[in-house]
């Protein structure tokens, strides 16, 4: 059984910054893809940013140079350091890994508010 454990949503304000984290932990074998999506009330789900097992990101237009995404292999994790967040940015965050084989594996999801 795998489980992914996302960690550092909450409440900031308009400029603030908040980091999240995602911990796999289980039965995984060699993770490749890592990232987050994220979808606000109302409206669909959306890819926030990726990062491959070659370290290669790509980023939502919305957010390059505002956000940036990370991984650590040996702990199975993949982080997301957002910077300058606008109320916009307000969703639940959902991370996702991508095992070798094809299978993806969903966190939780951490809500994220941004507000004064």
């Amino acid at each position: 059984q795998v489980q992914l454990v996302e960690s550092g949503g909450g409440l900031v304000q308009p400029g603030g910054s908040l980091r999240l984290s995602c911990a796999a932990s289980g039965s995984i074998f060699r993770i490749t893809t890592m990232g987050w999506y994220r979808q606000a009330p109302g409206k669909q789900r959306e890819l926030v940013a990726i990062i491959t097992g070659g370290g290669s990101t790509n980023y939502a237009d919305s957010v390059p140079g505002r956000f940036a995404i990370s991984r650590d292999n040996a702990k199975n994790t993949v982080y997301l350091q957002m910077n300058s967040l606008k109320p916009e940015d307000t969703a639940v965050y959902y991370c996702y890994v991508v095992a070798w084989g094809g299978t993806v594996y969903w966190g939780q999801g951490t809500q994220v508010t941004v507000s004064s």
